[in-house]
């Protein structure tokens, strides 16, 4: 019964992502709406409609490719085929899983980089966007898979001690253990990794961030970093972010913003950024993320230990990778209804952001 639930699970799911591609490519068109003209450009706007067209056919094509994976690995079992394969490796409690996660992470990521090489390479060149060169694009993969090693590995060996030394409340101590995670990177991720893969400069003196400096006093914002990121290194993409607490924020330009827009486009993007902050909307999406990290880890506490879940991939030993993996499919609705909240939350946010922009006459 689990295994046909599964199945249907992730039919659904398949299918209600290519409606929903469907429904959003219906609302394309090349022609500028009338709320628009004579403040976008009418040639830019049609390639961007276009750019978003090939985008959205390309999707189709990775998400069917992603879909017919999966569906061989569980009609198949290929699951229990990897499950046999770390076993006669080794049997430790935290080795075994750690081996079955990279096996299916490193196979996953090769059989997907043909797509992310044409994404790059292909589509973003296409339309002007790439600036990747070959080397940037093997050494970012090289460190995403160290990175990924190192803490997403170190993460789970952690949750799954807790899970062998705790049992039924093993649950509680992983939570408290990713929110600390969570709280930490949120903190630091700027800090830390981020140079791994980008350079950052402090924003020199001049117009620009005595500029900055006049509207985050007239804000009531205490300014400690405004930082350049050499973003041009990989896309000719614009963006601009906020990231930390307290004494830890950080306002990030990427330096093809500072290209592109004047000093005063700059400061109403970032009071746009400083909203987010005055508004608290890095705080409540933190709570948020941890509290939705508890209900998804209490369920887990739940169900991990069920030999159903196992046997459903084709494993008669119960096993916490496999129990995991069967989880995580069994819990893909409450994923994606906590993802249509967490969509509205942040459409909300991005509006009150704008809007305390445009209090302090930035709208246009």
């Amino acid at each position: 019964t689990i295994f046909y639930i599964i199945i249907s699970l992730t039919i659904f799911d398949f299918l209600f992502g290519l409606w929903t591609n469907y429904l959003n490519s219906t609302t394309r068109s090349s022609e500028i709406p009338s709320e628009l003209e004579g403040i976008y450009d009418e040639e830019k706007y049609a390639k961007q409609q276009e750019y978003g067209k090939v985008n959205s056919r390309f999707s189709y094509l990775t998400s069917s490719f992603s879909f017919v994976l999966i569906m061989l690995m569980l009609l198949l079992f290929g699951f229990a085929y990897i499950d046999t394969y770390v076993r006669q490796i080794t049997e430790h409690f935290i080795l075994m899983p750690l081996l079955f996660f990279a096996i299916l992470g490193i196979a996953s990521d090769i059989l997907n980089t043909p797509f992310d090489i044409y994404d790059t390479f292909v589509i973003e060149q296409k339309f002007g966007f790439n600036t990747t060169t070959l080397k940037t694009y093997i050494f970012d993969k090289v460190k995403g898979w160290l990175l990924g090693a190192l803490i997403g590995g170190g993460l789970l060996a952690l949750i799954i001690w807790f899970y062998t030394q705790t049992g039924t409340y093993f649950w509680l101590w992983a939570w408290a253990a990713v929110t600390f995670f969570m709280v930490f990177m949120n903190m630091f991720y700027s800090s830390l990794i981020v140079p791994l893969f980008n350079k950052q400069t402090a924003l020199e003196d001049g117009e620009l961030r005595d500029a900055i400096q006049s509207f985050s006093d007239k804000a009531g914002f205490k300014l400690d970093n405004v930082f350049v990121i050499d973003g041009s290194k990989r896309s000719t993409k614009a963006n601009a972010y906020f990231s930390g607490l307290g004494k830890k924020k950080r306002i990030v330009l990427y330096d093809t913003l500072i290209k592109d827009l004047s000093t005063e486009e700059i400061v109403a993007v970032l009071a746009h950024e400083i909203g987010h902050y005055k508004k608290k909307h890095t705080q409540y999406g933190l709570v948020i993320g941890i509290l939705q990290t508890g209900l998804t880890l209490f369920l887990l506490g739940l169900f991990i230990g069920n030999p159903e879940l196992s046997k459903a991939l084709g494993v008669e030993e119960v096993s916490f990778h496999i129990g995991l993996i069967a989880f995580g499919i069994l819990y893909s609705p409450i994923s994606m209804i906590l993802g249509l909240g967490q969509t509205i939350f942040s459409r909300k946010n991005e509006y009150q952001a704008d809007a305390f922009a445009a209090k302090f006459g930035l709208a246009d």
